[in-house]
Formats: C-alpha cells, structure tokens, sequence
C-alpha cells in the first residue's frame, strides 16, 4: 500500500482525546480530490465520490487495532483490514484517494489518506482492495 498520509490536525486530536484510537469507529471512504494534509481536520472538509454501484456515500466501516508491536518495544501501531469495494451495476466513480475518518468523533475528525498515484474506476463485477501491510501508522515512544 502506497504511505499512508497524517492530516496534520490529527495527532492534535488524538492528544486532546477527539481521536481514540483504541475504542472509536473509523471508516475509509474514496475522493478524487487531492486532500490538504495542512488545513483538512473533518469528513466534510472532503470531497467524496458519489453513491452507486456498490459504493455507499460515507465509505466502510475498518476494524481497527491499536496495540504495542511487542512487549516493552515502545512501538505502538495503528492497523486496520483491508478495505474494499465490488461494482455492481456498473463502475464505482472515479477515484484518486482512500481517506480515514474516526465516525465517533464530533465532525468526523480525519486521521489520513493514502494517494493511489493515479484516478481510476472500479469496473463493473470487479473488486479494488486497499491492502493495508505493516499497518496504518506507528508511533515510537523514545
């Protein structure tokens, strides 16, 4: 998976308790407009594919985990399963960006995105997964 991108408002959030990254509910959704990692901070601040053809406007849900690499490692990571998405009844809407949101927060604080490198669409009958390796992110307590 291409390097996942912190919007730059969401370590603010996570120390300040908006984000809880052990509990809250987090959703990717698809956008084909490049996100600004400096000033973006809510779902509505993004600009989302339309619903259709098997895409569901607000994107799926991710189960999620926050946990220690190893034992007293001091290396903490963020990971999800893979998201993904089947055409049905023709293309998913063309997409650039895999954006994740935490959906319990107030105005669906973002966290970051992944930039695929390139606009596509997911064709009819066929399936697109964002695999997720090594997780979303790590933070390292020094």
């Amino acid at each position: 998976m291409p390097t996942f991108v912190m919007f730059d408002e969401a370590m603010l959030n996570i120390g300040k308790g908006l984000i809880d990254l052990d509990s809250n509910v987090f959703k990717a959704m698809l956008s084909n407009v490049a996100p600004a990692q400096a000033v973006d901070d809510e779902k509505a601040d993004i600009t989302e594919i339309a619903a259709g053809n098997g895409y569901t406007a607000g994107g799926v849900t991710l189960t999620c985990t926050w946990v220690e690499t190893g034992a007293g490692t001091g290396v903490w990571r963020f990971d999800s399963d893979d998201p993904s998405w089947t055409a049905s009844g023709g293309a998913i809407a063309t997409h650039q960006y895999l954006v994740v949101f935490d959906e319990t927060s107030t105005g669906d604080k973002l966290l970051g995105y992944v930039d695929r490198g390139a606009s596509a669409t997911i064709p009819d009958g066929t399936t697109r997964t964002w695999t997720v390796a090594g997780g979303l992110f790590e933070i390292t307590v020094p």
